[in-house]
């Protein structure tokens, strides 16, 4: 048996973990720079607003209708998620982190001490939010793809209490004839498009397909997903997650740059991110990407990148800071209103594997990075910056409606008066 545990309104459900004031007020959440509306508490849907819509466009009607709005606290996020995880893997023998709300569940030896699957899902739901205050659903299937379906069912179908379960051919017919095509996990808007020309509207009616004609017409996904529908698993997790093949360090400014020094600042940011990335999956970077251009809406579009090969590979955070300062002399031009600008690491290898160079300078001592690492840890990030990043603000995201860092900022720890 499979599960998927998935946060209700993930981004919109943690900001009122600490903030009971706005429990039972419609809460939205906004993107980077305020941009648009990302999530909706079950609340602001009520009224029907609807995601991704700039949030300019829609002002007017949050103030009349007393929506809540926030921007996006990434690090109150991160930490309620991994509060989240850890709940969840004591309810299992083997977990997948799927994405920051989301996490898949084997029972590999389970099936024979749980005998009330309805029961266990209430359990893990009532443990969450005992210990995190966030809402989820639970949904059990025995293959990813049903579990996926059956989450969907406990979170958006009426008759499920925030729990489903998939575990027979009744089960599965009772959820899979109500979901959407476009429900059904891997199938997206256009290949929806594409089988509702066939006559496939619904989950159900994919289930029915055969699985090797599927392949022929479209790919050998959907045929996985045929068969995943009908109980046989298809898919499949490594117990050690692959690490990335590529690492980015991107974002629009607050305010537009139009001076080197304060470019040069947020590319250094950038690249102690990518640095800082690369040393947590234990990886080199051999090429870096920087990039930086103004608005594509600007009356003349410029957008200039360099690709920096380095004679070893890297991960030291000072290093790629001096590549930054070699090509941002190309990539800066006079007049230009930078609005975005960025870091990839493009091409990785593994510390393990590294070959040295019998002919290259001794390189820094690995030992500085991780004291570097240790100290950000242990008193906060940004408690030890390089010198290169400069201090400036006026080109951090604008988050003019961001609520405070109840879990990672010590000045913005809950107090209570007794």
């Amino acid at each position: 048996m499979y599960a998927l545990v998935d946060a209700v309104s993930f981004y919109a459900s943690a900001e009122k973990v600490f903030d009971p004031s706005i429990r039972n007020k419609p809460v939205v959440v906004l993107t980077n720079n305020d941009g648009c509306i990302c999530a909706v508490c079950p609340i602001a849907r009520r009224l029907g607003i609807p995601k991704f819509v700039p949030y300019f466009q829609i002002k007017s009607f949050l103030n009349k209708h007393g929506v809540v709005v926030r921007s996006s606290n990434y690090e109150l996020y991160a930490d309620l998620s991994e509060r989240m995880m850890n709940t969840i893997a004591r309810y299992c023998d083997d977990q997948y982190i799927y994405s920051i709300d989301e996490s898949f569940l084997a029972f590999k030896n389970y099936d024979s001490l749980i005998r009330d699957w309805h029961k266990y899902g209430h359990e893990i739901r009532k443990a969450i939010w005992k210990e995190t205050r966030l809402p989820v659903g639970v949904g059990f299937g025995t293959t990813p793809t049903l579990a996926k379906a059956a989450n969907h069912a406990a979170k958006k179908l009426s008759g499920f209490n925030g729990v489903a379960v998939i575990d027979n051919n009744e089960s599965s017919k009772k959820i899979l004839k109500r979901m959407e095509i476009t429900d059904v996990w891997g199938i997206g808007s256009r290949l929806g498009k594409k089988l509702n020309l066939l006559g496939i509207n619904t989950a159900e009616q994919l289930a029915q397909q055969s699985a090797h004609n599927m392949r022929k017409q479209f790919s050998v996904v959907v045929e996985r997903t045929v068969n995943e529908l009908n109980g046989i698993p298809c898919l499949s997790w490594d117990e050690v997650k692959a690490p990335k093949q590529e690492i980015f360090s991107t974002r629009s400014f607050g305010q537009r740059i139009t001076d080197y020094q304060s470019l040069m600042y947020v590319l250094v940011t950038h690249g102690s991110t990518v640095g800082r990335k690369l040393r947590q999956q234990h990886s080199l970077v051999k090429r870096l990407l920087i990039f930086a251009s103004n608005s594509p809406h600007d009356n003349q579009y410029y957008k200039k990148s360099i690709v920096y090969d380095f004679p070893i590979a890297t991960n030291n955070s000072s290093q790629i800071a001096s590549a930054i300062s070699i090509a941002l002399h190309d990539i800066f031009q006079t007049g230009i209103c930078f609005y975005r600008c960025g870091i990839g690491a493009i091409s990785l290898e593994s510390q393990q594997y590294q070959q040295p160079d019998l002919f290259t300078p001794l390189q820094p001592s690995p030992l500085i990075m991780t004291c570097f690492d240790k100290v950000n840890q242990r008193y906060g990030q940004g408690a030890m910056t390089l010198a290169s990043e400069g201090k400036a603000e006026k080109w951090q995201m604008r988050r003019s409606f961001l609520s405070p860092k109840y879990t990672s900022c010590w000045r913005d720890i809950p107090k209570i008066n007794c």
